[in-house]
């Protein structure tokens, strides 16, 4: 061993000593509240905390926030335009295409618009009949 190594043991073995000693100056009763008080202390870090996780509050402001906010979205859907709404007061997607469509906007400014008036009222009158 080297002389370094030498005095931690030596330093090791004195500290010991002391102690040891120490605890036999304690009286019988101090000792006692100490082990109590050493148990007690033991049994309270084993114990599950019934407190609240404060450091997880905003986490969970966070995540109920953004639960809302889709339960929100959800409920209400995107706001579709009312220009041609069938019988449930929905736009169909075909209507949509078709009001999207330039080439369909240009061909019905062009031509005569009566005979769409009459393909749609007839439209309305087979589903009248269907159902």
């Amino acid at each position: 061993m080297s002389p370094q190594d030498d005095r931690l043991v030596q330093f090791e073995d004195q500290a010991r000593a002391v102690l040891t000693e120490s605890v036999t100056r304690i009286d019988s009763r101090v000792r006692s509240r100490l082990n109590q008080a050493r148990q007690a202390a033991i049994a309270e870090v084993a114990r599950p905390s019934r407190r609240p996780r404060f450091f997880l509050m905003p986490a969970a402001g966070a995540v109920a926030a953004a639960a809302l906010v889709a339960m929100l979205l959800w409920q209400h859907g995107p706001h579709t335009p009312s220009a041609l709404p069938n019988e449930g007061g929905q736009v169909q997607a075909e209507d949509l295409d078709l009001i999207a469509d330039n080439d369909g906007l240009d061909m019905l400014q062009d031509s005569d618009g009566a005979f769409y008036e009459w393909a749609a009222a007839q439209a309305d009158a087979g589903a009248e009949t269907s159902t």
